[in-house]
């Protein structure tokens, strides 16, 4: 790829259909991958099962590392094959967050993701998904070898990625085994429960990995950026404690979505604080009504919410986690990578989907 300079006052939509280009480029390598012998049935069905599960989100991991990149670069030109290279590890996050979600559907018995059905509902899918989950996996270290062989952080980039899998893996089965399915068991649900459930099971990989990889590419050694790390995944924690807020008190028109964590028994922030907060008569209101698909007991949980003003609870702690990431930030002495992890803040901060 020629090394010539790009804008870096690209705009959204320029940066996104360039994003979505490299996409194409590397399904195109992946389906004519030399290590294995591919029929026109199976180079046919991974083309489709890529379409259906990698580009079809907001793209916003993968678009943070560009972003994160270019900040870094501090107003130089970045060259075309740096935005290649940076997106191309956007890309490895997407692969890696749909490997994650194909899975999940299937634990969780999920019916719709992204507007259309669970790759394993699809007619004549079904349980080859699972499989499909794991060559989605398999695909993360064949692109980085195609682009990143050669370079000083290849290793690191390796490390990082498995890493951070064993991370969100590890939260994905905290998450499980507290939410078991029969075994309905609220005084398991604290905030110190909450929040390592959260933090390994999002914000590693949502927040973290994207900043880590633009870091690596910047020439970083990542041990040097521990600061960075701890501001992300608090971020990370305060991104999925406004999830849990907003599936509940969002507007569904808004957020996309009709929120379902207190049908599911989910370890959501707001049962937690609820709990923290109840009366003995209103955690056994709690006890009987949470975690029932009854709209009346759905009802019933959101109504105590309010009586327990959870939504000034909820815009206290907005507003305290905000102060302290912006001094957290600030206390960082490189204005490059506070301008990095303020554009993250900016984006989430005060979001109502």
């Amino acid at each position: 790829m020629e090394a010539s300079n790009v804008s870096t006052t690209t705009t959204t939509s320029d940066l996104r259909a360039t994003f979505l280009k490299v996409y194409s480029d590397l399904k195109s390598e992946l389906l004519e991958d030399p290590s294995f012998e591919f029929t026109d049935e199976s180079r046919q069905w991974i083309d489709r099962m890529l379409d259906y599960n990698v580009p079809g989100g907001k793209l916003n991991r993968g678009l943070s590392v560009i972003d994160s990149y270019k900040l870094l670069s501090e107003g130089k030109n970045v060259t075309e094959n740096e935005v290649f290279l940076a997106s191309a590890l956007g890309w490895c996050i997407e692969w890696l967050q749909a490997y994650f979600l194909v899975l999940d559907d299937i634990m969780d018995g999920s019916h719709t993701r992204r507007g259309q059905p669970c790759w394993f509902r699809v007619d004549k899918v079904g349980m080859i998904a699972v499989n499909d989950g794991v060559v989605l996996r398999n695909h993360i270290p064949r692109i980085l070898k195609n682009h990143f062989r050669g370079k000083a952080y290849y290793v690191d980039l390796l490390e990082l990625f498995n890493e951070v899998e064993f991370q969100t893996a590890s939260g994905q089965m905290i998450d499980l085994i507290t939410t078991l399915q029969g075994e309905k068991d609220l005084s398991k649900y604290t905030l110190p429960v909450h929040r390592r459930i959260v933090q390994y099971k999002t914000a590693y990989y949502s927040f973290y990995l994207p900043v880590a990889c633009a870091l690596l590419m910047a020439g970083e050694n990542l041990d040097d950026h521990t600061l960075v790390k701890e501001v992300l995944i608090e971020m990370g924690t305060y991104f999925q404690v406004q999830d849990d807020y907003l599936d509940c008190f969002g507007d569904p028109e808004v957020i996309g979505k009709i929120g379902t964590d207190i049908e599911d028994f989910k370890c959501s922030w707001l049962v937690v604080q609820a709990l923290e907060r109840a009366s003995e008569d209103q955690k056994k209101f709690l006890h009987e009504n949470y975690g029932k698909a009854d709209p009346a007991c759905v009802a019933k949980i959101k109504a105590l919410y309010k009586e327990l003003d959870l939504e000034t609870v909820f815009a206290e702690y907005e507003s305290k986690s905000y102060e302290k990431l912006i001094s957290s930030i600030e206390a960082h002495p490189s204005k490059a990578v506070q301008a990095v992890l303020k554009s993250f803040l900016g984006k989430i901060y005060k979001r109502q989907k």
